[in-house]
Formats: C-alpha cells, structure tokens, sequence
C-alpha cells in the first residue's frame, strides 16, 4: 500500500497494487497523482491548495433563499469559514427560515443582501434560480448559483454575459466539480493515460420523498435535469460539446403525477457514446451513484461517487499508475467545501475558477437537451 500525501483539504491518496511492490522512484512517480488531486485547472482538475484567509479580510456574502436542499450544507460551510462574513439570508419560508436561526445565521431582506454583500449565493428553489443569479449580477455581485442554474439556455446566456461586461464571478453549484475521484479520472484522459475513450456511463438515483415529487415535476426534464445535472455536468467537461443527445424521459413510479422519474440520456459524440442513467425511484438505503470512463489504454471506474471509491486499469503503465489493476483511496473528501475555497480565491483575483464561461453554457445546452427542454 502506498500513501500519497495529498492536499490538506483531501487528505491522503493511497494507491494498492497487489501484483507488484513500488520502487522509491515509482514511488516518487505516484506523487503526481497528488499534484493532480491538488491543483485545479482550467481543463477541470481538483483543487487543494488552502487561501491565505488570515491574511485576507472576509468577503460580504449573503444569501437569497435557503430552501434548496444543498442550501444547509453550504450555510454551515461559509458560516464557519475564514475566508467569508455572512450577512445573513434572504427568505421567505417559515421553516427553512427556523433552520436557519437554528444555526445562528440572520433573516435579513433582499436589499440588504443586494446592497451589503460581495458575493451572493443562490440556494432558492430551482424555478427561482435564474431570477436570482439574474438580479444579483445586475446589481454587480458575484454569485454562486445552485443548479441547475435556470430553465432556459437564454437565461444562462445572460448571466455569463452579465459576469463578463462587470467582471464577475460566475459559480454553478454542481457538487462533483471538486471531487477527488473525477479530478483522478480527468488527468487521466487529458494526460492520455486512458488513450482515446469511446465509452461514458454514468447513474445517479435516489429515493425521491413524495412531498418533494411536485416540486421536481414543474419541468419537463423530470429527475434528469434536477438529479441528472450532475453527471451530465461531468460528462461535458471531460468529453466536450456531444454531436447529439437523445433524451428518454418516462415516469415508471405508481405516482399518479407527471414526474419524469426513471431516465436515460445518450450524448453522441465524434468517437464515443455516453449514456447517462437517472431514477427517482430506488428504495435502498444506499442508492446507486457510479461514473465509468472507458478507453483504448485503461478503464476507470468511480462507485460509489460518495464517498469516492475509484479504481483505475491500464494496459501498461502510465504515468504514477502501473499496468493493471490499482485501487484509488480518496479519504477526506467533504462535499462543496474545495468549492468554496476556489470561490474565495476567484473573488479575490487570485487564481480563475476551473470552468470556463464557454463549459457553463455547454453543459446548460446539454443539459436541457437531455432533459428534453431545448
């Protein structure tokens, strides 16, 4: 077993190889896969590196709503952080209003969010995200959006062409764009490890709440385009714009309403084909979340997604892998917390943040095409 020391916010890689014992210099040779787990890029690998926050005053961040279910989990990482000052949130729900005066964070109004913060965080419900981010950019704010970030490949659009005549930050919420399994499985494409992929299949499901079944039926695109997102998200950014996508949306439940809950979206693309699987209707306590990329010189395979169990094959060696089968151990990885340490250094100009404009409208476009709403 081989112990990788990696960057402070995800911990320690392990690499097991049971076939072969490591060298000190392929030992040395591994240590790249820690490089790679910590230094984001504009091609979408992870971040490790810790901001200065002692160094820095906080940044003014406020809230408008609260009641998207990534919502607590985000309040409870910028409430305890160095690097931000909460002002408070916006909202209207009673009790998404009392869990957050159980954590000791302020009701405040709109305006006050508007004219207070420096950067404002989305966490509304999802038909209201685009009118949020929207407002938010107008008012020359930086924002973090939650996804998906709006019905409408227009209203994308229109934001990242708001943050780019004001010169603002423009963050979508997509939970994985920080994980260390992906960040492992994107430097293996680009580095040309893995050869040419022809294959993408990805699954994300749950358990949807029938309370919570209405909400998610006010689109089209069903379970796809709230739960799906995220792969399809994944999937862009590491294969590009696909040629086509064909979505099939059905509603397999015993639901009497419109949901779409059990979906399946294939992106077509010049040499490859990626097939993303989505259901709302999986009843055990450990739903199905897996990523597989395929391709001519190895394989690699996350699943589950969290917490992150990856393993990696290759035909021959490759750059800190050897030939075979090796298992990834990814530990300390903790959901959006690298999300909003890269926020903070993208706010404070010290470094860009890893998706580009372009990414972001290509994976709305696709997005929306699988969950056949474009």
């Amino acid at each position: 077993m081989i112990l990788i020391e990696g960057c402070p916010k995800l911990g320690k890689t392990m690499i097991s190889d049971k076939r072969s014992r490591w060298s000190r210099r392929e030992f040395l040779a591994a240590a790249t896969l820690s490089a790679a787990a910590a230094a984001l890029s504009r091609t979408g690998s992870s971040l490790a590196a810790e901001t200065s926050a002692s160094n820095q005053r906080p940044i003014a961040v406020g809230f408008l709503g609260s009641v998207h279910s990534h919502a607590l989990e985000k309040l409870k990482i910028v409430h305890g952080s160095k690097d931000y000052e909460l002002i408070g949130v916006d909202e209207e729900s009673q009790s998404a209003k009392e869990n957050c005066e159980k954590m000791g964070v302020k009701i405040v109004s709109r305006q006050t969010v508007l004219e207070r913060a420096e950067l404002v965080v989305v966490e509304s419900a999802v038909r209201d995200h685009a009118r949020d981010a929207l407002q938010a950019l107008r008012a020359g704010k930086h924002v973090h959006v939650e996804k998906p970030p709006a019905a409408t490949l227009r209203e994308v659009q229109e934001m990242v062409a708001l943050a780019r005549e004001k010169r603002r930050v423009l963050q979508t919420g997509y939970m994985w764009r920080c994980h260390p399994g992906f960040a492992a499985i994107f430097e293996a494409a680009r580095q040309g490890w893995l050869g040419e992929i022809f294959q993408v299949q990805g699954t994300i499901n749950n358990h949807l709440a029938p309370a919570r079944r209405s909400e998610w039926g006010e689109f089209k695109g069903g379970s796809m385009f709230e739960l799906g997102s995220h792969l399809i998200d994944v999937t862009v950014r590491l294969l590009g714009k696909p040629k086509s996508v064909t979505p099939f949306l059905r509603r397999h439940g015993n639901d009497t309403d419109s949901l779409k809950d059990n979906n399946l979206a294939v992106l077509e693309y010049e040499k490859a084909t990626a097939v993303i699987t989505n259901s709302a209707l999986q009843p055990t306590g450990i739903p199905e979340r897996s990523f597989e990329a395929l391709g001519s010189k190895g394989s690699a395979i996350l699943r589950p997604i969290e917490p992150p169990g990856l393993q990696m094959e290759f035909v021959t060696a490759a750059g800190p892998y050897k030939k075979g089968i090796q298992t990834i151990s990814l530990p300390g990885y903790k959901r959006f917390e690298t999300d909003f340490v890269e926020l903070a250094a993208a706010v404070r100009g010290e470094r860009p943040l890893p998706v580009t404009f372009e990414q972001e409208v290509e994976v709305q476009e696709t997005l929306l095409r699988a969950s056949g709403m474009l």
